[in-house]
């Protein structure tokens, strides 16, 4: 048996590298013949699933995070001199410091000014995971144009005026926060010509900030998925997956752009939590417990040859 193991990341428990590795040892520990390669969707990780596909040099600055503390943010100069920042390098998600109404978008701003600086030709940007909810406002006081072609990873593909009351609550916002974060984003007049606009509501609202400024947004799964070259043609077994599987899975995912090109192959998708069954593939859910994630899929992968 052939088998490509392509997951995503499990968010702060294992890169998709650690998790490629992880299916991969249980893949050849039962016989099969495995390939490693990590995926991702313009959130999380996407910078590394890059550089890990085609290489490229690492840079760093120091910046601000979503509440104003200094962190060390770093970007990917890929070898055509592009660079691509990733919005979690510098405003993440962390589920310690949930204040949706007063998390920035600067510290994101600072990063791309740093990669432009730093005399970057191109940039994409890949937004998700992060503890913004301010439509991008802090990020526009920083940049105020994009001198160098912009394209914009989202990792989803939700309207600006969807996303507080859609991720919101994942960020800590109550009823009364999300009523307070709809009449801030629909007040924004300078967004307004993209309040429809497909991944406008993409980490909490910096699509249509960027979108504002003549960034092109495009799906994140399906541009890197070209970049690194998936193709499932030669395999007998694809496996992919991230740590909570549900409806958005399927609709802008990684893993669920691995299975619409793996039709045809036999597929399974894997997550520490799963609230829905992927169309297309076998869904499969591991212990959930965040400590035995490695050892799980090494099981997996070992299960789904034997």
């Amino acid at each position: 048996m052939r088998a490509l193991a392509c997951p995503a990341s499990l968010k702060g428990v294992l890169s998709a590298a650690e998790a490629a590795a992880a299916l991969a040892e249980g893949l050849r520990g039962a016989g099969a013949e495995a390939v490693e390669l990590p995926v991702a969707d313009g959130g999380e990780g996407t910078a590394e699933v890059l550089w890990l596909a085609g290489g490229g040099e690492w840079r760093e600055a120091d910046v601000r995070d979503a509440f104003g503390a200094s962190r060390r943010g770093r970007w990917l100069v890929l070898p055509d001199g592009s660079a691509v920042v990733e919005a979690a390098a510098a405003v993440p998600l962390d589920e310690a410091r949930l204040r949706p109404l007063t998390a920035s978008s600067s510290g994101f701003g600072e990063l791309v000014a740093a990669a432009l600086a730093a005399g970057a030709t191109r940039l994409l940007l890949a937004l998700g995971g992060t503890a913004t909810m301010d439509a991008g406002a802090g990020f526009l006081e920083v940049v105020r144009e994009l001198p160098v072609p912009t394209q914009v990873a989202c990792d989803v593909t939700v309207s600006l005026l969807e996303a507080p009351r859609l991720f919101g609550p994942q960020k800590g916002a109550g009823p009364e926060e999300i009523a307070e974060l709809e009449r801030r984003f629909a007040g924004r007049r300078e967004l307004a010509s993209f309040r429809d606009t497909p991944g406008g509501g993409a980490a909490g609202g910096l699509g249509a900030a960027l979108a504002a400024l003549g960034a092109e947004l495009v799906p994140g799964a399906p541009l890197v998925l070209d970049a690194i070259g998936f193709d499932a043609t030669s395999f007998d077994l694809v496996v992919t997956g991230e740590g909570r599987v549900d409806r958005t899975t399927a609709h802008g995912k990684a893993p669920g752009e691995v299975v619409r090109r793996s039709a045809g192959t036999r597929c399974t998708v894997f997550g520490g939590v799963v609230e829905f069954e992927v169309p297309g593939a076998e869904t499969v859910a591991l212990s959930g417990d965040p400590s035995r994630a490695h050892d799980d899929l090494v099981a997996l992968g070992r299960g789904l040859v034997a």
